[in-house]
């Protein structure tokens, strides 16, 4: 009997993380503090101005909070924005060091062993960036503007790809993704490696280099910080998709609940697309349909 009581504590044990995920409002109505972590230099997802966060991803945790205030209980919920390193941010979320954070991230199968995502906030994907004074051509090709005749950059040679330089972050994803996209739409450009981001928009903003390739989030910020960023632009398109969303601690489903039930209400608000625009600029035709998909009825 000893025996089998024994056991069943230890299976009672290995299954306690399962059946009982942090009670994230709980904690919240006890400390009277909905505590948000934020990424300081991801702007225009998230930034600080002097003591203050700014951002979209700031907005759009304020309307979590607007949500949470309404439930039994948080009425007088304060909000705490607690800025994070970016080395450290996931870690500290996973943790339960902050409730919910609020710069978006891609939603991965590794990172949700450990970490639970909301609705998606902003479709990410590969962009580029190029100066402000790029030939015509070369930006038209780059956004996709070309012949109907052919598929993109086919129509473009002709008027002088060759004769440009792509920047890409060497050994990456991105690096594969650009040479087999041209190998594929035969179009000949010289293809430059650098070692990371910040040398790829350096690259650029000193004409080494007359694009570069990377995460069209991380350019924004990139070039938000780079000394040259008054002559550079991040075109709008996007060559792939990547949704991003808010993060918060793995297994708190109710929680995880009235952070998508406020961005539901949200999205199909007449609010959504003033506040889009305020830091993107009018949303796409094909943003607002995925708008309405991310969204729960």
């Amino acid at each position: 009997m000893k025996r089998w009581f024994n056991l069943a504590l230890v299976m009672l044990a290995a299954a306690l993380p399962l059946v009982a995920p942090a009670q994230t409002l709980e904690r919240i109505r006890s400390s009277h503090t909905l505590t948000l972590g934020y990424l300081p230099k991801r702007p225009p997802f998230s930034a600080s101005e002097g003591e203050a966060a700014v951002g979209y991803g700031i907005d759009l945790c304020q309307k979590v909070a607007d949500q949470l205030r309404i439930q039994p209980g948080l009425a007088q919920m304060r909000v705490r924005f607690v800025p994070l390193s970016e080395d450290k941010a996931l870690e500290t979320v996973g943790a339960g060091g902050v409730d919910l954070l609020c710069s978006p991230m891609v939603e991965t199968l590794k990172a949700r062993q450990s970490l639970d995502f909301s609705l998606p906030v902003y479709t990410a994907g590969l962009g580029v960036v190029v100066r402000k004074d790029a030939p015509f051509f070369l930006v038209r090709s780059l956004n996709g503007e070309v012949d109907k005749s052919g598929p993109t950059w086919r129509a473009t040679p002709n008027r002088g790809l060759a004769d440009y330089t792509f920047a890409v972050p060497a050994n990456t994803r991105v690096e594969t993704w650009v040479r087999e996209k041209l190998r594929l739409l035969k179009v000949l450009v010289n293809v430059q490696t650098v070692a990371g981001p910040a040398e790829g928009v350096d690259a650029v903003a000193a004409g080494k280099a007359d694009a570069f390739f990377y995460d069209q989030m991380a350019l924004r910020s990139l070039v938000e910080h780079s000394a040259g960023k008054a002559n550079l632009m991040v075109l709008s398109r996007r060559f792939e998709f990547a949704p991003v969303a808010l993060v918060m601690p793995r297994g708190d489903e109710d929680f995880r609940l009235q952070v998508d039930t406020a961005l539901s209400e949200l999205y199909r608000s007449d609010a959504f697309v003033p506040l889009y625009s305020k830091y993107f600029g009018a949303p796409s035709e094909l943003d607002q349909n995925l708008f309405k998909v991310y969204s729960r009825p």
